[in-house]
Order: structure tokens, then sequence, then C-alpha cells
């Protein structure tokens, strides 16, 4: 029986896939099977190179399942149908793509699955952050993840309908690639070239933690006078945004469980031949701190 899993995530450079990639290992090592991890380098290309170059190893070398979370929405299908033809089992983190279901059906006899924490209440969260901190008024300048991103997608229409009936409205959206550098180059540049010259956001919120980390340090050198404006962000890793909470940085973050680790056990479940949830895996996020606590701040300012 093969029992080697690959592992294949976006980026070593974004503190959340460097925990997924930790994680991944460690539910490799709790199940006794081999595990190999790769980095795309947010390069979708790249990553189906990589990706095939496993699939079409001689059969005894071919590993018995993939864990991926694709850089680009869709680009995996025909990559996936290749693994599943190659008796490979396809495991897609953070999202459930369609393709998924056509593979379940076509090949029964493979783990087809996804494991995915639930983004569309990460955008719900987020929105009542929102209202809790300015107090259901006031601008927010929002930087979210690239604009093919079907995670960043779902957690933004889900933040405009929970901002919904407020007066809270985005005044400014700008685009990174969830990393550090990424957003805080994008923020270097809009101020830079001085855009949107009588803005002054009330909140600055980032769809990750590293964003809003690489926003702060473009606003310390560009926009000095802005630090003082709240932040807030998304992961909550406990050594990454609770703690930048904590230390007053942030003013909220969620915490958005990883899904490697998930992805691995299910691959050992199957191996061992046990039951299986229902497809695709939700995981829950939870906010740091609890909503209530931030209501329960501004009322006091």
């Amino acid at each position: 029986m093969r029992t080697k899993i690959v592992v294949a995530l976006l980026t070593d450079q974004q503190d959340f896939q460097v925990k997924q990639a930790e994680d991944a290992r460690a539910a490799a090592a709790r199940a006794g099977l081999e595990i190999e991890v790769v980095f795309a380098q947010g390069n979708a290309v790249l990553q189906v190179h990589q990706i095939f170059g496993y699939v079409y190893l001689p059969r005894e070398r071919r590993p018995a399942a993939i864990v991926v979370e694709s850089v680009a929405p869709d680009g995996l299908k025909s990559v996936a149908k290749s693994a599943a033809e190659m008796g490979i089992s396809w495991i897609l983190l953070s999202s459930h793509e369609p393709y998924l279901n056509a593979l379940q059906k076509d090949f029964p006899a493979l783990l087809i699955s996804s494991a995915t924490a639930d983004d569309e209440e990460i955008g719900r969260i987020q929105a009542r952050h929102f209202r809790a901190l300015l107090r259901n008024k006031g601008s927010v300048l929002y930087i979210e993840g690239p604009a093919l991103s079907v995670t960043s997608q779902i957690r933004r229409r889900t933040l405009d309908d929970g901002l919904r009936g407020s007066n809270v409205r985005i005044a400014k959206t700008l685009r990174a690639d969830w990393t550090e550098a990424g957003a805080k180059h994008v923020v270097s540049s809009w101020v830079q070239l001085k855009l949107d010259p009588g803005l002054r956001p009330d909140l600055i919120a980032a769809q990750n933690d590293t964003m809003a980390v690489g926003a702060r340090e473009a606003l310390l050198v560009g926009r000095s006078e802005w630090v003082d404006i709240p932040m807030t962000g998304c992961d909550g890793l406990p050594n990454g945004g609770q703690e930048l909470v904590k230390r007053g940085v942030l003013a909220a973050t969620i915490v958005k469980p990883t899904t490697a680790g998930a992805g691995v056990a299910l691959v050992a479940r199957a191996l061992r031949g046990g039951s299986l949830p229902p497809s695709p895996v939700i995981l829950s996020p939870q906010s740091y701190p609890p909503v209530e606590s931030l209501m329960e701040h501004t009322i006091k300012k």
C-alpha cells in the first residue's frame, strides 16, 4: 500500500501557509505517513508543473494522494483528472470547486474531497467587526486577495451583505497577493500616487493578518498620521494575528482553522478504510476577540 502524500501549497512567504505545512506534517506523522510539501510561490503555472511531476512518476513511486491549495480558481481541473486516472486521490484545500463533484462520480473508488474554512462566515464576522468598531458608521480602506481568488470573492460578498443596513461603507478597495510584501507594495503605490486625496478611512481592514501588517508598514512610511486608525485582519494564528491583537497592532482578527492537517487526516482515514465525513469538510472560524467585547470597547470610548 502506498503511504506517501504530496501537499502542494501557495507560498512559504505567508505565515498561514507555513502553518498549513506544519499542520500537514504533524498530521502525517501521527498517521505514520510519508509526506512531501511543495510551494508554488504564487505561480499557477509552476504549481501545475509541480503536481504533474508527481502524477507521472512510475507507479511504485506515485503518491497515494495529493492535497492541494490551488493558486488559481479551477486552475487544476485537468491536473486533478489526470491524477485520478493514475489512481491518486485528490483533496482540495480552502475551496470546493465544481469539478470535484464530477470526479467523485467518475472515480468512486478514490478519495475525492475538499477541506475548507467557512469563508462565508469569515466575511460575516468581518462585517460584524466593522459595525462594532465603527458603531455602524464610517469608511473602510479594504485590502483583499487577488481578483480571481474564490476565497476573496466569497469573503467580500458576505462582507457586503453583512454591512447592508448600516452606514459603514468600503471607501477604497486594494488588491494584493495575500503576502506582507504584496500588500506593502500596493498600499505604498496608492499612497505615493496620491490617489483618493480626500479619503481618511475610519478603519483599515485586510482579508488576512499578513496583508494588514504590510499595509501598516506602508503607512508608517507614507502616511504616518494614519497609524492610529484601527486595523483588522484574518487568520488569527497564536503567534500572528492573536499576538498582534494583544499588542494593540490589530483591533481584531478572525481565527481561521487550517485545512491542510484536516486534508491529510482525510487521506489517513481513507487508507485505513475508515468512514469519511461528507464532502466538503467545512471548518468554522471564530472572532478574536469576541465581537461582544469590541462593542463594549467602542461604547466606552
